[in-house]
């Protein structure tokens, strides 16, 4: 016996079976998306709105200075004697001009630049963008940052926007600003290649930004600028005098610079605090030994008598750790924790001695002013 299915229920079937087709068919078809939403966001095509901002605080410096003098091997021959000190007269009243650059921080007419520019000028003539000059009076300097702060008596100046050097990245886009060879204001551009570089050699306080922007004789002391034109570095050095725009760049915070500045302003010259040690990273095998972190102690090798360390106890063979529970790592990082502080600051000082963890508070003292 077979069981027929009766006309409705087939036709019942029929419409159930089209429903199920036609809401998978539905719910598996894609939402139309427009290729626009699929592209990745483009770097801009110019940097010009940048430069904009920039360029009108950036300025040339020209500082005069009187040339080396050359000794002549008949000079102390009284037969000589006349003709050379004529002609050595002749010679001092000659004066050469180094070329640099500066960066306007403020309507006051207060500007940055670096030391190495301005050392030994006797005149200094400062270029605005807009084609003024002015004599700029020297209001300090810093041998130890190698930076200077100079002013000029001109109204409408423009300042620099200052930018946020903490918050800067490898990679990061950068435009260099300056005066090289004295060509007159030149842009140049690349990327942060390295930030807190240290270990080079140029001044005590090193902390610098890397670059691969072109930076060439003459734009010492000009402006190192993000992607908005905001004020990142104080252009110092490249890596090599005799290879110029290698690739090697190297330039001062601002943050750092603005610092100086205020110091400078404030008191004629920087105030740094000193805790009156002499100190060395200590070796790896020392720190696995004591149980230290990777790059992190300094071996105190030398105590100033009655300096700030001494009168807190710190001894010669001490392993300073921690400045105010900050790492010191291999001495750098302490080294400017402790110059960023102010004399009679107090800090506390996380030492390993003898294998025990002591921690000694010191009253820090001025820095001593280097001597010639």
């Amino acid at each position: 016996m077979f069981n027929y299915i009766s006309g409705p229920t087939i036709i019942g079937l029929c419409v159930a079976a089209l429903v199920l087709f036609f809401s998978q068919e539905r719910s598996l078809r894609l939402p139309d998306v427009s290729l626009d939403s699929f592209r990745q966001p483009t770097a801009p095509t110019s940097y010009a709105d940048a430069v904009k901002i920039a360029a009108p605080s950036v300025v040339n410096i020209y500082a005069r200075k009187f040339p080396d003098k050359h000794r002549y091997p008949f000079i102390d021959d009284p037969l000589f004697r006349h003709y050379f000190n004529n002609a050595n007269r002749a010679m001092q009243q000659r004066m050469q001009s180094a070329l640099g650059s500066g960066v306007i921080v403020n309507t006051d007419g207060y500007i940055l630049t670096n030391n190495h520019v301005i050392e030994g000028a006797v005149e200094i003539v400062v270029l605005i963008s807009d084609g003024r000059e002015a004599l700029a009076e020297v209001v300090g300097t810093d041998a130890e940052t190698d930076l200077a702060v100079l002013k000029v008596e001109l109204k409408g100046l423009i300042p620099a926007t200052l930018g946020k050097p903490k918050e800067a990245q490898i990679g990061d886009v950068v435009l260099a600003i300056g005066n090289p060879f004295g060509v007159g204001q030149t842009v140049t551009q690349g990327i942060i290649s390295a930030t807190g570089r240290y270990g080079l050699d140029l001044s005590n306080y090193e902390n610098y930004i890397q670059t691969d922007a072109a930076i060439n004789p003459g734009n010492s002391g000009g402006a190192l600028v993000d992607a908005h034109g905001a004020l990142l570095g104080i252009n110092t050095a490249i890596l090599d005098d005799a290879s110029p725009s290698v690739g090697i760049s190297f330039a001062i915070p601002s943050d750092q610079a603005m610092q100086v500045l205020r110091n400078i302003v404030e008191n004629g010259r920087v105030v740094r605090g000193w805790l009156g040690v002499d100190a060395s990273p200590a070796p790896q095998q020392v720190a696995e030994q004591v149980g230290l972190e990777s790059g992190n102690g300094v071996i105190v090798t030398g105590v100033y008598r009655n300096g700030p360390a001494h009168l807190a106890g710190l001894l010669p063979g001490d392993i300073i750790t921690h400045i105010d529970q900050q790492p010191v790592g291999n001495g750098r990082n302490g080294m400017n924790q402790i110059a960023d502080k102010k004399p009679n600051d107090e800090v506390m000082v996380d030492v390993i001695r003898n294998g025990q963890r002591l921690r000694l508070i010191a009253l820090l003292a001025e820095k001593p002013v280097l001597s010639g």
